[in-house]
């Protein structure tokens, strides 16, 4: 397949071709599907609750999550796929797969390419990593994979392509990113917070009365908005402390996605169900993940967030069950990943309540309090590295995080905020900043690191792929107090200390992949706002994260009701996301080759005796490290040493191994832990 260079209206370079696996579709309509099988199937639904921890499930805030898990079947061991970010979980539940075989790296993307628009127009540089969370953007990126790789964006046999391919009728709806990624081919209906796919349905919805996600145009140039459309999906303000970067974790609003989802949830309700009648579906609403971000887990915005959600699960149900369709229709509640709190050790940076900023009416950090709020988590690995002698980018610019950086026990921050008084270094005269630009330049020098930085890890890419050079980062990432377990590609050998990226599913064959991972340091006993789990975090400025290899952020939410599922059954069998399509596959009988999950038949209506499934708990530690000298989270420079530590260094991966008893074996990672002595 040949890849086109052409230039856009913009003048900027863009790739484009006519390929099914990236989305150049005929724009075909959707009301003229291939006949269905004869043979029919009960319909499914998958609806992803982003970010969903587990422990908010209750009969108070989720009356109605409460009310499927009860009555169908709870998997109360279930796993997220590491790196615990949404698009790479996004790739798990669209093929069944890990990154090894999907080659899909996650929410940002190091792609070396051209400048382009993303989904709302803006422009986005694929010099430096790019947040890759539209379709344009993952558009773009799977034709760097064809022209590079020579594969597909994802390297594996997708749910939804092989329900196109059986002549189902399928709908993705939702959060911008993951609802596209699952059908990047478009052979079914899109919604999601940018845009409609195909043509007609955007046509017929505005026809009925509906207003269309603002951005539907940049899609399809031709199509008119109505002038009241407005922005139906648009998100409401952030709430800032007086600094205009630190989220008001006290704020009550209830947080920037409330409208946006209720408005994509009457799509599928009022729209999709009625007028499309799918037979397999899947919703993806960032409602309950956002809210974290912006404020934490626990928060009083979170606990907002979550109530809508279960709203609309109700909402969704009532309109089944008003249709007929509820006693055969599968619904499977899942979330991608679960959420920490963003924090370092409460010992060194004490939580601190919210005072009162009299000259602006705002707020601000005030003083310690052991039910406050955090303040410190931050960490940008390009500044660290840079200060240690290394040429290294993350493609942003200047930022500021004066709280977020960190505020010590005594009072005083981590990272003092600095005035560019010339704009030499952040671009404006004038402006506040805490770290410099490291925007990754022209011509890269040969030594160069670049840094991918979506959160709860950081993902290094190494042009030179200098084995010496990945030696000396591993040993910097050991020696820094705020970095847990570190992935390594196989070329460049065992190192001490580190496992082989391989190990955790996460290297592709043709090199895709990072050359170096690693979780940032996690404690999954700390608490903040009553839930415990905290974690360093990469992308300022939220107070919630995921990411990490912490048991907080994999182990995540699956349940699963529906005429195809036992009920009131509880497993604890392990469970993942590498297991929701080869399920949902199975119920549809659709053939998917290359899942490397499980069909969960222990969950199955079918099943009518107990499987012979065993399972075995696996630990593999990585060669102990001795003689390093700790550096203190607390000092940027490294020059304060954790003088209460030895040197050594020990690191651990546990792993769960599911034997189906008929010589398949299927993994599940609990934790990767790291441990300074």
């Amino acid at each position: 397949m040949s890849w086109k260079k052409t230039w856009a209206g913009t003048g900027l370079l863009v790739l484009s071709a006519c390929v099914t696996t990236v989305g150049c579709d005929k724009n075909k309509p959707v009301d003229e599907p291939e006949p269905n099988p004869v043979v029919r199937r009960n319909k499914l639904i998958i609806f992803v609750w982003d970010g969903l921890r587990p422990d908010y499930i209750n009969p108070t805030d989720t009356p109605n999550v409460h009310a499927l898990r009860t009555r169908g079947v709870w998997f109360e061991d279930n796993h997220s796929t590491y790196p615990t970010f949404t698009l790479i979980n996004g790739a798990t539940f669209a093929t069944g797969a890990f990154p090894g075989v999907t080659g899909f790296n996650g929410n940002a993307a190091y792609a070396p390419g051209p400048k382009v628009e993303n989904a709302t127009g803006a422009i986005a540089d694929f010099h430096a990593p790019v947040f890759v969370d539209d379709w344009r953007l993952l558009d773009q990126l799977g034709a760097y994979y064809e022209e590079t790789f020579h594969e597909p964006l994802l390297n594996a046999k997708t749910l939804f392509s092989a329900a196109h391919d059986a002549g189902l009728k399928t709908v993705t709806l939702g959060k911008s990113g993951p609802a596209y990624l699952q059908d990047a081919s478009r052979g079914g209906l899109l919604i999601d917070e940018n845009t409609v796919w195909p043509l007609a349905t955007a046509q017929d919805l505005q026809q009925k009365g509906f207003k269309l996600p603002k951005n539907t145009n940049l899609m399809h140039p031709g199509l008119t908005l109505a002038a009241d459309n407005g922005a139906p999906t648009g998100t409401a303000p952030f709430v800032y402390f007086s600094d205009g970067k630190t989220p008001d974790a006290s704020d009550t609003g209830g947080g920037r996605h409330l409208t946006q989802n209720q408005n994509l949830t009457n799509y599928f309700t009022e729209y999709v169900l009625p007028e499309y009648v799918p037979d397999l579906s899947l919703i993806w609403l960032r409602t309950v993940d956002a809210t974290q971000h912006d404020y934490g887990p626990g928060s009083a915005n979170t606990l907002t967030a979550l109530r809508l959600q279960d709203k609309l699960l109700g909402q969704i149900v009532a309109k089944l069950e008003a249709r007929g369709e509820l006693a055969s229709t599968n619904i499977l509640i899942a979330s991608d990943h679960s959420h920490s709190s963003v924090s370092g050790p409460l010992s060194l940076f004490p939580l601190r309540g919210v005072a009162a900023d009299g000259t602006t009416g705002k707020n601000k950090a005030g003083e310690p309090s052991v039910t406050g709020f955090s303040a410190s988590g931050f960490v940008r690995s390009a500044d660290l590295l840079t200060r240690a002698g290394f040429h290294a980018y993350d493609g942003s610019g200047c930022d500021n995080s004066p709280v977020l950086s960190g505020i010590r026990a005594d009072g005083s921050f981590v990272y003092p905020q600095q005035t560019d008084t010339e704009g030499s270094i952040c671009g404006t005269k004038g402006a506040k900043y805490t770290t410099p630009s490291y925007a990754v330049p022209e011509t890269l020098p040969a030594d160069a690191i670049i840094i991918a930085a979506p959160g709860g890890s950081d993902q290094f890419y190494i042009p030179s792929h200098d084995p010496e050079l990945v030696k000396r980062l591993v040993k910097f990432l050991q020696s820094r107090e705020e970095y847990g377990a570190i992935f390594v590609d196989s070329r460049y050998g065992d190192l001490p200390g580190t496992f082989r990226a391989k190990a955790a599913n996460l290297e592709n064959a043709s090199g895709r992949s990072p050359d170096v991972t690693v979780s940032f340091t996690w404690d999954d006993k700390a608490e903040i706002n009553g839930k415990p789990g905290i974690e360093y975090n990469s992308y300022p400025p939220y107070r919630g994260m995921h990411g990490s290899f912490s048991p907080v952020d994999v182990h995540n939410t699956l349940l699963a009701a529906g005429p195809d599922f036992k009920q009131g059954l509880t497993s604890t069998f392990p469970s993942g996301n590498t297991d929701v399509a080869p399920t949902v596959a199975h119920l549809l009988g659709l053939p998917l080759p290359t899942a490397q999950g499980r069909v969960l038949v222990e969950a199955l209506a079918k099943t009518t005796e107990a499987p012979s499934l065993s399972v075995k708990t696996v630990t593999v530690e990585a060669t102990p490290v001795n003689g390093l000298q700790f550096q203190m989270p607390t000092d940027p420079t490294g020059a304060t040493l954790d003088t209460a530590l030895t040197g050594e260094y020990s690191a651990v991966l546990q792993m769960k191994q599911l034997d189906e008893g008929n010589g398949k074996t299927f993994t599940y990672f609990d934790f990767a832990r790291v441990t300074r002595k």
